[in-house]
């Protein structure tokens, strides 16, 4: 597995990447969720997939197996700004208005949407590892672009596996449940910061000095 992050200007360097993860969306928001959103019969694509978005996808032997899609809360274009901020406004049915305060959204938050990961992909360890690859990219996308905090509306289970991958996240709101799935959904957020590297077991231990000294000698 790896990450790739890319934008409506450089996808063109990720041959149909884009396009794929737009097709695994609709396989999973339309599909399976039933959600009523725009889409044809392959894809799906909304007015949040402008110019002011970003992606961190996660391919494995060529092929798009998860993905998110983030956007800065001051972008706007045209009437659109950000999917929470127009929620907020009235603009967006199926989603309440009362889920987060807008004075609690900062301009150096971005929001992340549309995060789906393949059915493909089984085992918790994979999984976890997908959705850690694709926080990696939206972090770094973030930090690059002066982003202190990352924001999301999304499904409880990833609060959970957020702090269980190292990831300060907590809740901005109460969960709903949305009419459609009949899932509960809460808006969370977390630190926009890297991720300490996970040490082998010998060095969390002894320190890495040590099992220098321990090489050295053998």
């Amino acid at each position: 597995m790896q990450n790739i992050t890319l934008k409506l200007s450089t996808l063109h360097r990720h041959g149909s990447a884009f396009f794929d993860y737009l097709a695994l969306r609709k396989q999973f928001f339309v599909d399976t969720l039933g959600w009523t959103i725009p889409h044809d019969d392959m894809h799906e694509m909304d007015q949040y997939d402008n110019p002011a978005a970003r992606y961190s996808l996660v391919v494995q032997d060529g092929a798009v197996i998860a993905g998110a899609r983030a956007m800065p809360t001051t972008a706007e274009w045209g009437q659109t700004t950000y999917m929470l901020g127009d929620a907020c406004r009235g603009k967006l049915a199926g989603i309440p208005a009362n889920l987060v305060r807008l004075n609690d959204v900062t301009p150096q938050m971005w929001e992340c949407t549309r995060l789906v990961i393949a059915p493909s992909v089984e085992g918790i360890a994979a999984r976890t590892e997908c959705l850690r690859l694709i926080c990696e990219g939206l972090v770094e996308m973030a930090l690059a672009e002066g982003a202190t905090e990352l924001m999301s509306l999304s499904n409880l289970w990833l609060l959970r596996s957020l702090k269980k991958i190292g990831y300060s996240a907590e809740l901005m709101g109460k969960p709903y449940v949305n009419a459609e799935d009949g899932h509960k959904y809460a808006v969370m957020k977390m630190p926009a910061e890297r991720l300490l590297p996970v040490l082998p077991p010998e060095v969390a231990r002894f320190g890495p000095a040590a099992v220098e000294q321990d090489r050295e000698a053998a």
